[in-house]
């Protein structure tokens, strides 16, 4: 049977810590707690918090979860700190590890709260004359009832950045979001395959098939057998940070790890690959959602 490999790059940084749990102790569960003072300076709540711990001074609730693993994992994102633990791991032990990591969970629920902040404030508005970010600058969206756009639904005048979309001024917010996305996919796709045939025989390798996701927790991942998977929001963003994306996932099909091997093939035709992976670590992706 074929073997079957899948690497991922996660929008956060690198995977939860973990560590073993000792045999089972008899402990009541805490009561569920309701979602206040969510990103509060001395409080973090996530919005299924059944449990609750002091870390550093400050208040952390978080949601808690038993399932078939065999080591306690801790998670930080948009809604704040979940923990999963084997079923026989006692509190006791739980606790021990959020101390121990209390420095990175109090890290990341800032750095959550940082990203929730700078995309509240860059949430798109679906309408005609708003703005939103493509390939790092910006466009103007305009609503033009009198263009079919050859069944495509929008076209970009590169002239005035503009996005012009095929719709009636009394279109709604989800309407213009809808034909505004259609094309974002299009484009990145188109993007993407540019740079992925681009960087594909520096490094060596061959990819096969390209496929776009809308994850929230990965921008990309690659499989061994060439299938490349690209987050196609990624086309907000600059072309330096897409080109560290689709060479981080084109190396993997020479090492499917993170090896120093591995980065020594993304050093290869990126030597500022790690100033790159910071500046991707701290952008933030604009809200979308029509109200």
């Amino acid at each position: 049977m074929e073997r079957f490999v899948q690497l991922a790059l996660d929008l956060f940084g690198d995977p939860s810590p973990a560590r073993p749990a000792p045999p089972p102790e008899p402990v009541a569960a805490a009561p569920a707690l309701p979602f206040t003072e969510v990103f509060q300076p001395t409080a973090w709540h996530h919005p299924r918090a059944n449990r609750r711990v002091q870390l550093r001074g400050c208040e952390v609730g978080y949601e808690f979860q038993r399932g078939k693993r065999r080591t306690i994992g801790l998670s930080v994102g948009a809604e704040g700190l979940s923990v999963r633990a084997p079923r026989w791991s006692t509190f006791g032990e739980i606790e021990a590890v959020l101390h121990e990591k209390a420095g990175w969970v109090i890290d990341k629920l800032v750095e959550a709260r940082e990203r929730a902040q700078h995309q509240a404030r860059s949430r798109i508005v679906w309408a005609d004359g708003a703005e939103l970010p493509l390939l790092g600058e910006s466009v103007h969206l305009q609503l033009d009832p009198a263009h079919g756009f050859s069944g495509r639904g929008a076209a970009l005048d590169a002239a005035t950045r503009t996005l012009r979309i095929g719709l009636p001024h009394h279109a709604k917010e989800a309407q213009i979001r809808d034909a505004a996305q259609a094309w974002l996919m299009r484009h990145a796709r188109s993007v993407f395959t540019e740079r992925l045939d681009h960087f594909a025989p520096r490094l060596g390798v061959q990819w096969v098939r390209l496929s776009l996701s809308n994850a929230d927790t990965r921008w990309g991942s690659a499989s061994a057998d060439g299938r490349i998977r690209l987050n196609w929001r990624l086309i907000h963003l600059s072309m330096d940070m897409i080109d560290y994306v689709v060479v981080h996932e084109l190396s993997h099909l020479r090492h499917m790890d993170h090896s120093p091997r591995f980065w020594d093939v993304v050093a290869s035709v990126m030597p500022d690959h790690a100033e790159r992976r910071r500046a991707l670590k701290d952008a933030a992706l604009p809200l979308a959602e029509a109200g």
